[in-house]
């Protein structure tokens, strides 16, 4: 088996493959509740699953799968840049603890997402889950800046 030699790099594929692990998650969860609730979105899956007045829109489909949107606009960026940010030779505790806060962040969202906790809890989950983002967008900037 080959071994990843960049412990920065090896933590953040740690981290990347636990969030994506996560978005397929919702994206199942989505699919169950459609399939209980009864609320598909396609004509064709309603009818295979009793007709098409199943052909509708359930709030508890749409908050899911609003997580799950939620999640590819902020996860795919982070798989670019803390890729990025990777191979620029940070601290692996700094870097550790930039994915770590990103990764409960985004449980968290997304948990408040699902159970439709109080406000301002996912916007706070979704608000610290940017910082280490921006901390690692400007790094990154500043060392690539001299190559622009």
């Amino acid at each position: 088996m080959a071994v990843i030699r960049n412990e920065v790099f090896s933590c953040f594929v740690f981290y990347a493959v636990l969030l994506v692990v996560k978005m397929y998650t919702i994206a199942i969860i989505t699919g169950q509740v459609r399939l209980r609730k009864k609320a598909f979105a396609n004509p064709e899956d309603a009818l295979r699953h009793g007709g098409l007045q199943f052909h509708r829109e359930d709030p508890y489909v749409e908050r899911c799968r609003r997580a799950h949107i939620n999640d590819m606009e902020n996860i795919l960026p982070f798989l670019f840049i803390g890729a990025i940010y990777s191979l620029t030779g940070p601290s692996l505790t700094v870097a550790r603890i930039h994915f770590l806060i990103f990764f409960l962040c985004r449980v968290l969202h997304s948990f408040a997402y699902l159970f439709a906790l109080r406000a301002p809890t996912r916007s706070l989950a979704y608000t610290f889950a940017q910082i280490p983002c921006v901390s690692m967008a400007v790094q990154v900037l500043m060392a690539v800046a001299a190559y622009a």
